[in-house]
């Protein structure tokens, strides 16, 4: 396993796609965004996953996306690239543009669309990595979207083949994430990285054991996802749970879209575009078609609880 594995750690936020007008990349609000998380402190920044809306992207734009935040990093900070697709070709030419844009680790899910087997999943992985062997691969666990639950001991296999560097957790499910570090640590591949999906139970995780954390929500407060990071880390543990408790409170913006008019991305995406937008930071919420638009009242929402929560700029 390659020393990179060791640089994924703490807060890495998936950063989210702004587009322009004519749903191109806004590649200026991109870097601006970039910078504003570097300079809040996170340990890496994760480009192309969910939040970033990869699976709406053309290839051509997911290569902008990746250049563009690459050249914005100047190597400050690692730079991860979700690889995401239906099958083990269509991944393999992901990684191929990501790897020769320069990226320090790629994400990838297990083939979704055709169902699959343990067996199959795990050839999958270790094809990913022969097609990239010099660059870490971290398996994401996200069953809501590939609708299978990545299969902990085959995780660990693969992670004492060298084949994979880590996972990023977003089944939602505490007991899972903990059964996987017990297992990883039983199994003694320390550089195995656990990273939580979970912008609500950050502490949880990382009592158990976990190494850092993927919120979406951090795109709009990273400056509170890196306090709490370092709170966690010293022990701090009584401090750490009021700060989450108030980030629990800032995440209520994802429930404010009506759920009988649009679905659960646009409701999550919409309301962090929205509360970007409301910050100066992005200028639209515009998400990728077909998304949902919230309404004017539901934007009035979120800004009245990004407002209560008074993020504090970089």
């Amino acid at each position: 396993m390659t020393s990179n594995t060791q640089h994924l750690r703490g807060v890495v936020p998936p950063l989210l796609t702004p587009f322009n007008e004519d749903y191109s990349v806004d590649t200026d609000t991109l870097k601006r965004q970039a910078e504003r998380l570097i300079k809040a402190g996170v340990h890496g920044l994760f480009v192309l996953g969910s939040s970033g809306e990869v699976a709406f992207l053309t290839r051509e734009q997911r290569k902008e996306v990746i250049a563009t935040v690459v050249e914005q990093a100047q190597g400050r900070v690692p730079v991860i690239a979700g690889v995401i697709d239906m099958t083990t070709p269509r991944v393999i030419e992901h990684i191929e543009d990501a790897v020769s844009l320069g990226v320090q680790g790629l994400v990838a899910t297990a083939p979704f669309y055709v169902r699959t087997h343990d067996v199959e999943i795990a050839e999958h992985f270790r094809l990913l990595h022969e097609a990239a062997p010099e660059t870490p691969i971290y398996a994401y666990n996200i069953p809501v979207s590939v609708h299978s639950v990545l299969d902990i001991a085959t995780l660990i296999s693969l992670a004492k083949e060298g084949v994979l560097a880590g996972v990023k957790d977003s089944g939602g499910n505490d007991g899972y994430t903990r059964a996987l570090i017990s297992a990883r640590n039983k199994a003694g591949v320390k550089d195995f990285v656990v990273l939580t999906g979970s912008e609500t139970t950050v502490d949880f995780a990382y009592l158990a054991g976990a190494d850092g954390v993927v919120p979406g929500l951090g795109n709009v407060d990273p400056v509170s996802y890196v306090k709490l990071h370092e709170l966690l880390v010293d022990g701090e543990y009584a401090t750490a749970a009021e700060l989450q408790s108030k980030i629990c409170d800032l995440f209520t913006i994802v429930g404010v879209g009506d759920g009988t008019r649009m679905g659960g991305s646009s409701q999550g995406l919409g309301s962090f575009k929205a509360a970007l937008h409301h910050l100066g930071v992005f200028p639209s919420g515009l998400m990728s078609r077909p998304h949902v638009a919230l309404n004017d009242e539901e934007q009035a929402k979120i800004h009245e609880i990004v407002d209560a929560a008074q993020v504090i700029e970089p």
